[in-house]
């Protein structure tokens, strides 16, 4: 009997398993477009509940394996996702609907997302193709000349160094002017973002009305960028996909026209000083006190010290990314590795990082979530006082104005140039410096966020963001006890001097915002509602010390062994320690309302009261709001057959706070409504308590207004597409200075009052010059976006109506007041300069011929242009961008040009220009003009900064998928790249971008990458 049983359990499982390979099969067909009936190539096939699945290849064609009552999911972007149940044929063909739902934009218009059609705010929108594959460490100095109205300005050549961002202007005098940055929900620093990987960037979303910023409240003023990082796709098999380049850096090029050491030696022995001369103190004299003879100039080394100073840099960036997707869940996981060579020697930023997002939904898609977060660490070899005047610091100068008949061959240690200390041998202290000096930073940074919303009814939802930001900064420095700078000032008396500096900055921001949103439609009406409270809490933590003392044979950067304690027979080693505790915080509760009727007329409104840390009583709380309006035109009956595809008009008026008045982010003037109190030597040097700051507790926020009116079309089929926007911004209650009586003996005081306006114009234009008529065709698109701005003050807090260098009543933000240089007398060499009447002078009044100029340091216009072309799989992008109207004095060139340094630096060759005798007409003055340094220079340097840039360009081709067939790839491009390869400009240093008037700063540079990419 129980063999009977097994042989019937055997006969019944192989009948079984009969039948289920019976019922497997493959399954095979044909996805098209419903529109065109043309083929859907790389359409997601999946099975249902599964993560098998296939892609549709070139012509539209797949082919699974899957059992009989299966059900597979077709989804492609911007078509709607189609469901199949697999029955007895083995032949399923797909037509694909168009989804309008995803062809119509949508965009972020304040803590919410609205279709493009139902927008009412001016904003714009970056895409991550415009973003990823480019070697710029940080993501900002990608968005250049791409957004009208967004300044971006560059202020140093370091990789992942900060940039300056401003929108529509510059509002405030010494408060805040950058943009709010949130990332996935999250407030961010808007000064770093060096170990942030661009690569996982979807979108970038620029607010810049007071309909879209308003609702930001506290932060909004200066604008608002929203970056969304990537996300994967439900119903989605595992992707995998590498992206991976290669770039080089240089050094872009100037046109001061330095000597070399020929040139050089023959002028000083012409002006009888320096070598050339023979009366050096430096390490090259072969004249030993007589000039140089012909044979021993042409004799002398020519060194490139730009050569040595700037460098190559060679740099590389990976990522690789995972996305996937169920029926209710989706994952991104990415992980980054960037290494990027500055070309200033000692200058590097290395980066790791980690990315998971998750989003989710429940069964009923009533409960969505998401969780996004990164893990980033890096480490920043940056040089020490670049931009300063050291000549034992600043690499750039040994760059600049190093003689060039001293070479690093003479270099021998820090000792030998002590004796005779000669600021010709500059160089070799920046040699020595090299060589001795450490200074980086490492950084821990976690920017996490998680969001959740429940559906209660059709109606109504409730929803919350919570993000946080994480930074811990530790900061090394250390100065070798042999180096020069270690013994110049230790001196004899302290052999084992040098330092090392170490300091620990963490940061932790907690941001939330939870909410309870109405939306409800009925005809052709719709009205949203939303009640909002937004929480957060920043927290600052710094410790550190500064040991001096270093012992020679235990000595190591960053470690503790070489430290030489303090002792009873001198001060020499008396190390110091600091630490510090800021918190800051912010409350706000806002509303917002919007109506729409029919796609056609829309209006919203939003309120917003807040309350800040940073002020006292009854200023701690302020109420912001706005109101704005759309009419969209094209789809009034009327306008049907007028060949607009788009036309809508928009408006906004509203206010935003500003209530970081000093510039000095989340943790700047927390205490400047507080009397503080300092000790120290009184009368007859008794111990005395002083005052020394009055409290001002009437101090409250800076407030915008922005008015804007708009306009967006589409005409010609869509193939012109265009925005326009008028703005004006008032700030009022300016944070700054103004005058007290002297009796307290202080004579200023923090206080709110004058008024900045900012007005201008923005406009977008892209026309597709050519469209495609098949797969592969040709498609050619140019695009230009612009910004006019200007600044006007009023309410100067003084009588005169005027603050020199601040402005006057009427005139430009920071404007210039000076004296007009004129040129050269043709009689004696001496400088002219005019008068404030407009007369010639020699012997200028320093005040009273000073003059306002009408000139600042801002740009009047501002923006870019574009050109993309693609074909059978090539493509090829530039992006040029443009700036108008800024002017800055070349303090380099009038380095350049000194006639005083005769000896100790390098000189241009226009200094041969000088005057030498009456009737010379010339634009240098005589070398030994008796006003060459009487009155300064006036506008003498001051130079037109425009300029004209190939901000970027990328030629490269993608590989179609037919030839990817077999291969084990779903996509495969590469590409070449350059940043900043042309610029035209009148300006003759290395850079004309920046935004100051320092000198010796570190240049952007040019650059060139190459690389890959490859999706399995």
């Amino acid at each position: 009997m129980k063999l009977k049983l097994t042989w019937l359990l055997t006969l019944f499982m192989a009948f079984m398993m009969q039948f289920s390979f019976a019922q497997e099969k493959t399954v095979s067909g044909t996805v098209t477009a419903a529109s065109d009936g043309m083929p859907l190539p790389g359409v997601n096939v999946i099975v249902k509940g599964t993560a098998r699945g296939t892609q549709t290849d070139f012509d539209g064609n797949y082919s699974i394996t899957v059992n009989q009552g299966d059900v597979l999911i077709f989804s492609f972007v911007s078509m709607k996702t189609v469901e199949v149940t697999v029955g007895a044929s083995s032949s399923i063909n797909v037509s694909m609907q168009e989804d309008a739902a995803v062809l119509d934009e949508v965009v972020v218009t304040g803590y919410r997302t609205a279709t493009k059609v139902k927008s009412n705010v001016s904003s714009v929108r970056v895409t991550s193709e415009t973003i990823e594959n480019r070697p710029n460490a940080s993501f900002v100095q990608t968005l250049q000349g791409q957004v009208p109205g967004l300044s971006i300005t560059t202020t140093s050549g370091q990789p992942g160094g900060n940039s300056t961002v401003q929108l529509r202007g510059v509002a405030s005098i010494n408060g805040n002017t950058e943009p709010l940055f949130i990332i996935d929900g999250a407030p961010v620093d808007q000064d770093n973002f060096r170990s942030l990987n661009p690569q996982d960037i979807a979108s970038i979303d620029v607010l810049k009305d007071a309909g879209a910023t308003s609702i930001y409240g506290n932060r909004g003023a200066n604008g608002v960028i929203v970056i969304k990082t990537r996300t994967g796709s439900f119903n989605q098999g595992l992707k995998v996909n590498y992206n991976g380049f290669v770039s080089f850096s240089t050094l872009p090029t100037n046109d001061y026209d330095f000597m070399n050491s020929q040139e050089l030696l023959t002028y000083e022995r012409t002006r009888g000083g320096g070598a050339g001369a023979g009366v050096s103190s430096g390490v090259f004299n072969p004249g030993n006190g007589s000039p140089l003879t012909d044979a021993q100039i042409a004799a002398a080394p020519n060194f490139d010290w730009l050569d040595y100073f700037f460098r190559t840099g060679v740099s590389q960036n990976h990522t690789v990314s995972l996305t996937s997707g169920s029926e209710n869940a989706t994952q991104f996981t990415s992980f980054g590795f960037s290494d990027t060579d500055g070309i200033l020697i000692n200058s590097n930023l290395k980066r790791f990082n980690i990315r998971s997002n998750v989003t989710g939904k429940s069964n009923n898609e009533k409960f969505t979530y998401g969780t996004n977060l990164t893990l980033n660490y890096s480490k920043s070899d940056e040089p020490n006082n670049i931009g300063g005047n050291g000549i034992n610091r600043n690499y750039v100068i040994g760059a600049t104005l190093s003689v060039p008949y001293i070479t690093a061959d003479d270099y021998t240690n820090g000792a030998a140039l002590l004796s005779p200390l000669s600021f010709t041998n500059t160089p070799l202290f920046l040699v020595d410096l090299q060589k001795t000096f450490t200074r980086f930073e490492e950084e821990v940074r976690l920017v996490g966020s998680v969001n959740a919303n429940y559906e209660i009814t059709d109606w109504l939802s409730a929803n919350v963001v919570m993000g946080a930001d994480y930074q811990n900064e530790i900061l090394t420095r250390a100065e070798a006890p042999d180096s020069f700078n270690a013994l110049l000032f230790g001196g004899g008396a302290n052999p084992t001097s040098g330092f090392q500096d170490q300091d620990t900055n963490r940061i932790f921001t907690y941001n939330q915002v939870t909410s309870l949103n109405f939306d409800k439609t009925w005809g052709k009406h719709n009205l949203q509602v939303g009640a909002y409270t937004e929480y957060f809490k920043a927290h600052f933590r710094t410790f550190g010390f500064f040991a001096r003392g270093l012992d020679p044979k235990t000595f190591s950067p960053g470690d503790g062994s070489g430290f030489i304690g303090d002792n009873s027979a001198n001060d020499f080693f008396i190390d110091t320690a600091q630490a510090n505790i800021l918190n800051a915080g912010l409350f706000s509760y806002f509303g917002r309302a919007s109506y729409d009727f029919d796609e056609k007329y829309g209006l919203e409104g939003t309120i917003r009261r807040d309350a800040t840390s940073r002020f006292a009583g009854s200023n701690r709380w302020a109420t912001f709001y706005s109101v704005s309006a759309r009419w969209n035109i094209s789809n009034e009956d009327f306008m049907e057959g007028s060949g607009f595809d788009v036309l809508k008009l928009r408006a906004s008026y509203g206010t935003a706070g500003n209530q970081d008045i000093t510039g000095g982010g989340l943790f700047g003037g927390l205490d400047l409504t507080e009397d503080f109190f300092a000790t120290g030597a009184g009368y007859a040097n008794a111990n005395s308590i002083s005052l020394a700051q009055i409290g001002n507790r009437g101090l409250k926020w800076e407030t915008i207004a922005t008015g804007n009116i708009g306009i967006d079309f589409e005409v010609l089929n869509r193939r012109l597409r265009g925005t326009v926007d008028v703005y004006q911004r008032e700030t009022t209650d300016l944070f700054q200075s103004t005058p007290l009586s002297a009796v307290t003996g202080i004579t200023q005081q923090d206080a709110n009052t004058g008024l900045l306006y900012n007005r201008g114009v923005d406009f977008q234009l892209n026309y597709d010059l050519v469209r495609a008529t098949s797969e592969g065709g040709l498609n050619v698109s140019l695009g230009v976006v612009g910004n006019y701005n200007e600044t006007e003050l009023d309410e100067i807090p003084n009588t005169e109506g005027e603050i020199i260098g601040l402005g006057r009543n009427g005139g430009k933000l920071f404007e210039y007041y000076t004296l007009r240089y004129a040129g050269v007398n043709p009689a004696n060499g001496e400088l002219l300069f005019l008068t404030a009447d407009g007369n010639l002078t020699e012997s200028p009044d320093a005040n009273g011929d000073r003059v306002w100029l009408d000139k600042n340091i801002f740009p009047d216009w501002n923006g870019g242009f574009n050109l993309d072309v693609d074909y059978k799989g090539f493509f090829l992008t530039t992006q040029w961008n443009y700036v108008i109207g800024v002017d800055r004095f070349d303090g380099d060139y009038a380095d350049a040009l000194d006639a005083d340094d005769l000896g100790q630096f390098t000189a241009t060759n226009d200094i041969l220009r000088a005057w030498q005798q009456p009737g010379d007409v010339t634009d240098v003055p005589s070398w030994t003009a008796t006003n060459r340094n009487s009155f300064g220079n006036g506008t003498r340097f001051l130079t037109s900064a425009d300029f004209l840039r190939l901000r970027f360009a990328s030629l490269g081709y993608s590989f179609p998928s037919k030839f990817l067939e077999n291969t084990g790839l779903t996509n495969a491009r590469v590409f070449f790249n350059a940043e900043n390869l042309i610029t035209f400009s009148e300006w003759r240093g290395f850079d004309p971008e920046n935004r100051s008037n320092g000198q010796r700063i570190y240049p952007t540079p040019k650059t060139l990458s190459v690389g890959f990419e490859l999706g399995f």
